[in-house]
């Protein structure tokens, strides 16, 4: 793999694990880490062997958002830059066929908790915290507000972006912005778990699934159903899933072979 100068990217097994590694500076989304983090999930993604990602950080925060020091006095080309470069991030998470866990140990704040919000699942620790306070230095958490409005109820989106105030792990947990909530302790086991049950699936069509999963979410209902039963009906005559067929009726574990 690719080494990188502010995030870890590890293979345990078939699953990768990517850490964000600026914890000096709460792992702040530079455009630099961004970009990194960009090639990274791309990389992860044309890997064949690969079933399942995991985003974790180092340090006493998930992370602390955009770094506020390299975005002070630029122009408004550099700010464009800046969230382009972001939106690609967040699309490449939700682009590429292998599900994404965030595994999610302290504070995440604003494009820190887009991120979450963007991974496909997220454990959580009982400490974590999550918010999105740009209104109180003046800048609107506006491009957070996409995944974030998309991850839990509208109410509960705006009142975050409206006041800034922090969530806890157990309020996310019942907002939908997590999945699960674990003491701290627990934290890597319990995502570890979430992702080896992830993988004993077949890969073909996991993706399958994560792909019509984002494309549907766009979708009127009627469009979403037909656009659906096409997915379905494509799904149904792959190899892997007559196996799972045959292995259910046979009452055995199936042999996926990835197509």
């Amino acid at each position: 793999m690719a080494t990188y100068e502010d995030i870890l990217v590890e293979r345990e097994g078939n699953t990768a694990v990517v850490t964000l590694n600026r914890p000096e500076r709460r792992n702040p989304l530079s455009l630099h880490m961004i970009e990194e983090l960009t090639a990274a999930f791309r990389a992860i993604g044309e890997d064949a062997e690969g079933r399942v990602a995991i985003l974790r950080a180092n340090g006493p925060a998930f992370s602390a958002g955009h770094d506020i020091a390299e975005m002070s006095g630029k122009d408004g080309a550099f700010y464009r830059e800046l969230f382009g470069a972001c939106t690609v991030l967040m699309e490449t998470i939700q682009g590429i066929p292998q599900p994404v866990i965030a595994q999610v140990h302290a504070t995440a704040t604003a494009a820190g908790c887009q991120l979450v919000a963007s991974c496909d699942l997220a454990v959580a620790a009982t400490e974590a915290r999550f918010a999105t306070p740009g209104v109180r230095i003046g800048l609107f958490c506006s491009t957070p507000m996409v995944a974030l409005s998309r991850a839990v109820g509208a109410r509960r989106a705006m009142e975050m972006l409206l006041t800034g105030e922090p969530i806890s792990a157990a309020e996310a947990l019942e907002a939908g912005l997590v999945n699960r909530v674990v003491p701290a302790g627990e934290l890597a086991a319990a995502t570890r778990a979430l992702a080896a049950k992830i993988a004993s699936s077949s890969p073909y069509v996991v993706a399958i699934g994560k792909a019509a999963f984002y494309r549907q979410l766009q979708m009127p209902q009627p469009l979403a159903y037909d656009y659906a039963q096409d997915v379905m009906s494509m799904n149904a005559r792959a190899a892997d899933a007559q196996e799972g067929f045959q292995a259910f009726l046979q009452k055995r574990p199936p042999k996926w072979c990835g197509k």
